[in-house]
């Protein structure tokens, strides 16, 4: 009888134990970080010898989804850069395809080309899904205090750790920049976050050349890239938790010699970040700001699947805005075109992720 007690006792303790050595740590909260800079653009320049070299707007935006514990450590991690560049010719006119769809490192994968040129012979996304893994379990201000090297001016801030020489010798400041960004952003989520994803809409479509109008005026040359991105949590059932979405709308100004007249060293802020100061209100029919919009229609996401969200019944309401939500619950709220956002929701959910450690 005593063995038998004994047993039973035992079992109970197991199966008590199992559930907490299965499931890990429980995501508390997710958040949406960006860095963008411009710093890279160039201007036309003239060589003594007459050569022209045409000038490229350049807009480079870190982009990442975090998910933390209730200790604040990092419970997963995905982190991505759009590296776009809008090319210009002699004659200040765009010759790059504007109705192509920007790519993303992770995207570009072997194409992108980094492993030819690299010491470890490993690829952007090899070293970024690297660095994503060391981050697991560590605190922000642990991530933060990674010791660093400077490879060579370009490279200020390679990772000087045993865990990382031979696996991630890109430069990381602006990673572990956005990583900081999204646990300042961070949201609470209830329990039941099982995976989490990243997804982009990248567009250069809005770009134009110099041009005169019939009246004279001049038109100057702009580099715009518009970065839509959305960060989700789903449930183990494919439904959405929480929905981050926002938007870079980043533009390179030129003046009619070609010359990059935007502030290099700004970083330039997304939709969100802008606030009150992007000015949808005074122009909208029910006068409210984009981030109160896309909080509404972030809010109609919760709980549906991604199939779900993409049956959303919409209308045009002009030519620039051929998506608008046309559901009783956000007529009153969303009044902005919403087809890539939902694209964005819908890669976040193709490139999602497991939150919970495998054995």
């Amino acid at each position: 009888m005593r063995r038998l007690l004994a047993a039973s006792m035992l079992l109970a303790l197991v199966l008590v134990a199992l559930p907490g050595c299965s499931s890990g740590p429980t995501v508390a909260k997710v958040g949406l970080g960006h860095i963008t800079s411009i710093a890279k653009s160039t201007d036309l320049k003239v060589g003594e010898d007459g050569t022209v070299t045409p000038p490229t707007g350049q807009v480079d935006t870190v982009i990442a989804v975090v998910a933390f514990d209730k200790d604040g450590k990092v419970v997963a991690a995905t982190i991505d850069t759009a590296q776009t560049k809008v090319n210009f010719n002699k004659d200040l006119q765009v010759t790059s395809d504007l109705a192509a769809e920007g790519k993303t490192k992770v995207e570009l994968g072997d194409a992108y080309g980094m492993a030819k040129a690299s010491s470890i012979k490993k690829e952007w996304y090899q070293q970024i899904a690297a660095f994503e893994k060391w981050m697991v379990g560590k605190t922000v201000a642990e991530i933060k205090g990674l010791k660093v090297k400077q490879r060579d001016a370009t490279h200020p801030a390679v990772p000087d750790v045993p865990e990382l020489t031979s696996s991630v010798t890109i430069t990381v400041q602006d990673y572990i920049a956005a990583v900081e960004e999204a646990y300042k952003n961070a949201v609470d989520v209830p329990k039941g976050v099982a995976s989490l994803g990243l997804g982009h809409v990248v567009s250069i479509s809005k770009s134009r050349g110099y041009s005169v109008k019939e009246d004279g005026t001049e038109v100057l040359p702009m580099a715009q890239v518009d970065t839509t991105i959305a960060g989700v949590a789903f449930d183990k059932n494919g439904k959405i938790v929480r929905a981050l979405i926002d938007t870079a709308q980043t533009k390179v100004n030129y003046d009619k010699n070609g010359k990059v007249t935007s502030d290099k060293t700004a970083e330039p802020r997304t939709k969100k970040e802008l606030g009150d100061a992007y000015g949808m209100a005074r122009a909208s029919s029910i006068k409210k700001e984009w981030y109160q919009q896309i909080a509404e229609l972030e809010r109609w996401m919760t709980g549906k699947t991604v199939d779900e969200v993409k049956a959303m019944k919409v209308k045009q309401r002009d030519a620039t805005h051929p998506a608008v939500p046309d559901v009783p619950e956000l007529t009153s709220s969303v009044t902005i075109t919403v087809q890539d956002y939902i694209k964005a929701v819908v890669e976040a959910r193709d490139n999602a992720r497991s939150v919970v450690p495998t054995k």
